[in-house]
């Protein structure tokens, strides 16, 4: 680019033809090279390409754009080219009535448009609309295209690689709704052309975060082709399709749709392509969404898919143990899948992935070790290998979601452990730990553990226990929650730990009565059976009884079932003022 005397960058500031000649002998370069990329910017010749832009000769502009594009992969050229307003006149050119400067300059926008600072230069601008404007044209689904069709395929695809790198942005994906994008995405993702279907699944894929995407993609019937696609030849496609999916099955109508539209069978083909690490964390991501639905999870039975997770679960980057491990989580829920995994040998590397850093794979991995100890066989190796210490461990993590989880998982353990009560007491400072986190502010946190106290409180040693580390006052405290699923699970451990000792005094003392009456007003019925165990057990008390009769249980629990008084009646009956019932 520099000789003794004399440079190109000197003919660039001549004619208009000096000027081009010079912009060809630039490209002779190897541009892709980070020593020329660099000497362009170094030697001043960066901000004399970006004022060609804003020139009227079209010769000039696309010289000087098919050099910008080139040298643009460089990261310290991209922020350059911010710097000294590029973005602006490139957004500018969208509107010119030529086509390969509108190309060019949608290309390098997609290039310079990799970090924050661009994307929002580019939606200050209005280059989001204009962007848009571009994928405005014939959608062609036939393999082959006459000239005219094919000018509009590359535009399109020009736009739609601009707003790709765009889309990264929240404010972005907005603007791109706003300026009408959805349809024309719908439009284009027809195509039978992987050229322009590969940055149109990858903005799909990006929004999808979004509800408001989410919905628009199953309602404009978006899934059918992100499933047809799966089955493409292109591996890049098959990732941004599976990764969409893998976003947009957070719904539950969309989890449908991708079973009714055959989607579940090449999500399961794909597992075998282990070696494409990108392609088999969006493949298990979106099995792993996919399968919240007990439907999906038959289906995928049907293709064997539990015993392929199990057979991918080592050696793995921790994005897609996250997924593999999610995806199990979900798939235990069957019966059939729990036994699965144990014969297949995925209990050892499910209890090992307990010992590990990563939140989200912590979360998932305690889901599915507690779905494997609901069967006393499974449970059986998760003792043997530790497992219940390792999840009692986790109780300690900062992070809410994995107590919770960790706090589940404990319950089918002490459920099916052979002599559970010892167990739990072998846990140096175990029962002191469950009991301090009944002061978690976390809602889902204290729903478990309040399940794990009912389990724990059936061993009479371990509810003694529990009770001088304080957990009557505790649970008192919690009592007048709205939360359905905290009072289900809160009333149940109320009822068992009312056997021991004076606790049903205590609880009455600490005023958690009263409270406990009005969750017979819920509309779930599993707060009601929890709540009138509770009151059965607290009514041995007779100032119990007094309180209860106060606070109008016999009114409440008769609008509901008469079992349910006479639960209570049984033992409040010879009491006044209940006499007079």
């Amino acid at each position: 680019l520099l000789v003794p005397e004399f440079s190109i960058l000197d003919y660039l500031i001549c004619n208009p033809t000096a000027t081009v000649i010079a912009l060809c002998a630039m490209r002779d370069f190897n541009l892709a090279q980070e020593t020329c990329q660099l000497a362009i910017r170094d030697i001043g010749c960066l901000e004399v390409l970006i004022n060609l832009l804003d020139t009227e000769e079209i010769k000039c502009q696309i010289g000087s754009l098919k050099i910008l594009k080139e040298i643009s992969q460089n990261t310290l050229i991209r922020h350059s080219i911010v710097d000294l307003g590029g973005l602006q006149i490139m957004v500018k050119i969208l509107d010119s009535p030529d086509t390969d400067l509108k190309c060019l300059a949608a290309e390098t926008i997609a290039n310079v448009a990799r970090f924050k600072r661009a994307r929002s230069t580019v939606r200050h601008y209005g280059g989001i609309k204009r962007l848009v404007g571009l994928l405005d044209c014939m959608s062609v689904r036939s393999t082959s295209l006459i000239p005219y069709q094919a000018k509009d395929t590359e535009k399109a695809r020009c736009g739609a690689l601009a707003l790709w790198s765009c889309s990264k942005s929240t404010k972005n994906k907005e603007a791109i709704r706003k300026a009408g994008g959805i349809p024309l995405l719908a439009k284009w993702l027809k195509s039978s052309h992987v050229d322009i279907l590969t940055p149109v699944v990858g903005i799909l894929q990006e929004c999808a975060s979004e509800p408001s995407y989410r919905l628009a993609i199953r309602t404009e019937g978006m899934i059918e082709n992100l499933v047809k696609n799966l089955s493409s030849e292109h591996e890049e496609l098959q990732m941004h399709c599976a990764s969409a999916i893998f976003k947009c099955a957070e719904d539950k109508e969309t989890r449908d749709l991708v079973r009714q539209h055959g989607g579940l069978q090449p999500l399961s083909v794909l597992l075998k392509n282990s070696e494409n690490k990108r392609l088999l964390a969006a493949v298990t991501g979106a099995i792993w969404k996919c399968a919240i639905s007990e439907e999906n999870v038959s289906k995928f039975h049907e293709y064997k898919v539990t015993e392929a997770l199990v057979g991918l679960l080592t050696d793995q980057p921790e994005e897609v143990l996250v997924n593999i491990v999610g995806a199990l989580g979900e798939c235990c829920q069957e019966l059939a899948n729990r036994s699965i995994i144990r014969k297949c040998g995925g209990i050892p590397p499910l209890v090992k992935l307990l010992t590990g850093t990563n939140q989200a794979l912590l979360v998932n991995v305690t889901k599915a070790v507690g779905a494997c100890a609901t069967e006393p066989e499974n449970m059986m190796i998760i003792d043997r290998l530790d497992g219940v210490r390792l999840l009692w461990s986790l109780l300690k993590n900062p992070n809410p979601d994995v107590q919770a989880n960790a706090a589940w998982a404990i319950c089918p353990c002490i459920e099916n452990a052979k002599d559970a009560g010892e167990m739990v007491r072998s846990f140096v400072g175990g029962l002191e730990l469950i009991v301090n986190l009944l002061k978690s502010k976390n809602k889902e946190v204290l729903a478990s553990i309040c399940a794990a106290i009912t389990n724990i409180a059936k061993d009479e040693e371990n509810l003694a226990v529990i009770t001088d580390h304080g957990v009557v006052p505790l649970l008192s405290k919690l009592v007048n929650t709205n939360n359905d699923k905290l009072r289900h699970h809160l009333a149940e451990a109320i009822s068992h730990c009312c056997m021991w000792g004076n606790n049903r005094v205590t609880f009455g003392e600490n005023k958690a009565v009263a409270p406990l009456v009005h969750y017979l007003k819920s509309n779930d019925p599993l707060v009601h059976r929890a709540t009138a165990q509770a009151l059965y057990q607290l009514s041995e008390d007779p100032s119990n009884c007094i309180t209860m009769h106060e606070n109008g249980v016999v009114k409440v629990s008769m609008l509901d079932s008469c079992i349910l008084t006479a639960w209570i009646v049984a033992h409040c009956g010879k009491k006044a003022p209940w006499n007079c019932v």
